[in-house]
């Protein structure tokens, strides 16, 4: 099952390396939808797993990212965003950001907030 705002955890905090990202999917207005996780810490944030250069996924191949230094880069154009705005600071989409779901971290559990 698909997790959506009230349902299962999208994955645990433990399970993505600190520092790097890990692929979803959710029900996000409706819609299944692919989503890269960031963990930072204690902390996640996510993304729509979509690069708004193109519209095309961002990682390399299924759930595998381009994630060093707190940048995430677009496996498609090499664009790169920073992990914890998504505001992408190089490349074809400069100036434009990754689009965030909103999500916390309870019990260790990654969820939509």
């Amino acid at each position: 099952m698909t997790p959506t705002a009230d349902t299962a955890p999208l994955c645990l905090l433990a399970h993505i390396p600190d520092g790097n990202a890990v692929e979803t999917e959710a029900v996000i207005q409706g819609e299944v939808e692919s989503l890269l996780i960031y963990r930072s810490g204690e902390e996640a944030r996510a993304y729509l797993n979509v690069c708004p250069h193109a519209g095309r996924r961002l990682d390399y191949a299924p759930g595998k990212f381009l994630v060093r230094n707190g940048t995430i880069i677009c496996a498609a154009h090499g664009a790169t965003f920073t992990a914890e705005s998504g505001d992408c600071t190089n490349g074809p989409c400069r100036g434009d950001r990754l689009r965030a779901v909103p999500v916390s971290v309870v019990d260790g559990e990654v969820r939509l907030a």
